[in-house]
């Protein structure tokens, strides 16, 4: 047996690279070129041999050869901002300013820590006579200089996605230089990349409290508060931006987006018609307008609005898509033609391609051309599988960790902790279960606030499981045992605290996030005279559901049979563990159930929740509120018995789907 190291095809690349890199720091471009050949042999997509061969080629003086090797490289890597910068100084070597002009500033745009492409833009501005974008260039070189050239480099590795890189070097660097605001910057934008949100929120106060004038450091604690949901707190950040630059699109998407976090729809609105106002063309907006309509029930305005961003750009697939997520919107005949001919185009987006995959699905779903369908649907569902990086067994051990930290014993120890307030309401299972129609139901009742999907419990379990969690081994659930009585009742109490802002005074209000199912004991723990509502469908018609829908973010699970499937046997083994450690905890409301006994039903959901019966909750159709689910206009109609068996009609496809779910299409209401 070798006693010598094993490495792997990518580690012994990436020292072949460091030596190549080596042998042109010393000048010998032959060499370094002669060996990038031979690896790119092997590897010939490798992004960083492609490079280092065509600048060895340009020093060579050999640039219609170094061009070519770009036009490869620009196959492997397009964004790559090198690669404009190495075919702007092929341009400088023929002497075509212009054409080197435009390469250099698409590489500061994709990356603007560039040293050498702004000191060539400097020069080039100034030998085609404009000074003052050879001044810009300048003012970028001097800021660039002024910063210390592990900052430059990690945030040059930063741009161009080289996150594990630029992480390690700036955490490096901060651990000896301490407290340096563009690398504490550096390192929340990277937690941000990464979703590593708290951290983020933390650098970036600390930053403003350093340096309370740093505009963009603000904009970035603004969108992290955002992203955490955090919009009470966004708002002030926001306006002291707006003070300095009223008109500022990325600031006043954001107030909009704050505006819609906190309930305030019609206020959005009116900021996304200014901004209109400003730009007519754009075609984000108008998206982004639709949206907010669709939340309040305005609907042939968000059709109008969706209609205008489709006019402003013919290949956006989001908003055919949320024509189709509308459910009752029906395409005509040219809106399929044109959406065949933008999904077929060689040059078609990713993200654009996918969105047209699902919005032509459901089109031709509408019309009965189930086969046609499903092919859309499954290429959707394809691309964005392919895209994705979740991995079912982090959910599976997840599951087995609750199960063990959260036992019958666990719970009877820590009876009545928490925080007694009975106000949350949660409705949790798996996505298009049918809780916005529960939801909706319980809106209607005049002790009830509706809110939205809350990402509350989410993030309280993620700030548990602490900083790098390993997935195969992670601190959450585990920790709660080592919980006190008193750091309970503060996590309950924080949680009321966080979710007051959407609140307008009703006695209760509703958590509809459907993946909390997964922390029923978290909730219990601090939260133990809450009321939770599981709402569950037929295995089938949920997962069919799934895999015909296209989610906004996350819901990563719902885009291949086995995965959903998976997804909803582990939902069963975790509400039956809850059922049997809390007894009578839960009330289970089966979506077929309700189709079948809508008034029976109801009453036994009020009961559940301590709530006197009223009429309202049976006509739930009537009742105008915002919704910002799939399912939102569905649950302003009178309920209706057609989506119930929709599967049926993809039948002849769903057999590995059928195949996975095994005995859960048996035992789901057990």
């Amino acid at each position: 047996m070798s006693s010598a190291p094993d490495r792997s095809p990518a580690s012994s690349v990436e020292e072949e690279v460091r030596r190549l890199r080596g042998l042109q720091q010393a000048g010998d471009h032959a060499a370094a070129l002669a060996g990038a050949e031979a690896q790119l042999a092997a590897f010939p997509a490798n992004r960083d041999l492609l490079l280092i061969a065509a600048s060895s080629l340009r020093h060579l003086r050999r640039v219609p050869e170094a061009m070519a090797m770009l036009d490869r490289l620009e196959d492997a890597a397009p964004g790559f901002s090198r690669l404009h910068q190495e075919r702007g100084l092929c341009l400088v070597q023929v002497k075509d300013a212009p054409g080197a002009i435009e390469a250099l500033l698409r590489a500061v745009r994709v990356n603007p820590a560039l040293p050498a492409s702004w000191s060539m833009l400097e020069k080039l501005y100034g030998m085609e006579g404009e000074p003052q974008n050879a001044a810009t260039a300048g003012e970028h070189v001097a800021t660039l200089k002024a910063l210390p050239p592990e900052v430059v480099t990690a945030t040059s590795l930063f741009s161009d996605g080289d996150l594990g890189p630029a992480e390690r070097m700036i955490r490096a660097f901060l651990l000896r230089e301490g407290d340096h605001l563009e690398a504490m910057r550096l390192l929340a934008r990277i937690g941000l990349a990464y979703d590593v949100l708290d951290e983020a929120e933390v650098l970036l106060h600390a930053v403003l409290d350093r340096a309370t004038g740093y505009t963009a450091a603000r904009y970035e604690y603004a969108q992290t508060l955002i992203k955490r949901q955090k919009y009470a707190e966004a708002g002030p950040q926001i306006e002291m931006l707006l003070a300095q630059a009223p008109t500022n699109p990325d600031y006043r998407a954001l107030a909009a987006t704050a505006a819609i976090g906190v309930g305030q729809h019609e206020r959005a609105i009116g900021v996304y018609r200014e901004m209109l106002g400003d730009m007519p063309g754009s075609w984000d907006v108008p998206l982004w307008l639709g949206h907010a309509l669709k939340t309040v029930g305005r609907l042939p305005e968000a059709i109008d609005s969706y209609r205008a961003a489709v006019a402003a750009r013919p290949d956006f697939g989001d908003a055919y898509w949320s024509l189709a997520n509308l459910k009752t919107y029906r395409f005509d005949d040219d809106e399929i033609d044109r959406m065949r001919a933008q999904a077929g185009r060689p040059d078609i987006g990713a993200e654009d391609h996918v969105h047209l995959c699902f919005a032509l699905g459901k089109a031709l779903e509408d019309r009965g051309d189930w086969a046609e369908s499903w092919r859309w649907y499954e290429d959707g569902n394809r691309a964005r599988r392919a895209a994705s990086r979740y991995r079912p067994e982090i959910h599976e051990t997840n599951t087995r960790q609750q199960k063990a930290a959260c036992g019958a014993d666990f719970f009877r120890e820590r009876h009545r902790w928490g925080d007694p307030r009975p106000d949350p309401i949660f409705i949790l299972g798996l996505p298009r279960a049918g809780s916005t129609l529960l939801e909706q139901i319980l809106a209607s009742h005049s002790q009830v606030e509706g809110t939205q999907e809350l990402a509350n419990i989410q993030r309280m379990a993620l700030e548990l499981g602490g900083h790098d969690p390993d997935p195969e081994n992670p601190r959450y659930p585990g920790v709660l045992a080592g919980l006190s009585e008193g750091q309970v009742a503060e996590l309950g109490a924080a949680y009321l605290a966080e979710t007051s802002v959407h609140r307008t005074g009703r006695r209760f209000f509703i958590d509809k996030m459907p993946n909390n199912f997964r922390h029923i004991g978290l909730i219990h723990l601090m939260l133990p005279n809450a009321r939770i509502i599981d709402a569950r469908r037929e295995p089938m018609s949920c997962c069919f559901s799934n895999l015909k829908q296209l989610f906004a973010h996350g819901q990563e699970f719902t885009y291949g049979a086995e995965d959903i499937a998976r997804y909803y046997r582990t939902y069963l083994e975790l509400m039956r563990h809850w059922d049997e450690v809390l007894p009578g905890r839960v009330l289970r409301v089966q979506h077929e159930d309700v189709v079948d006994d809508l008034e029976g039903e109801v009453r036994r959901i009020l009961d559940h929740c301590g709530l006197p019966f009223e009429a309202a909750c049976v006509e739930f159709h009537k009742t105008r509120r915002s919704v910002r689910t799939p399912s939102s206009e569905q649950v302003r109609q009178p309920i209706f018995r057609d989506g119930l068996d929709q599967w049926r009609a993809y039948e002849p496809w769903l057999g590995e789907l059928k195949s996975a779910l095994g005995d859960a299409l048996e035992t789901y209401r057990g």
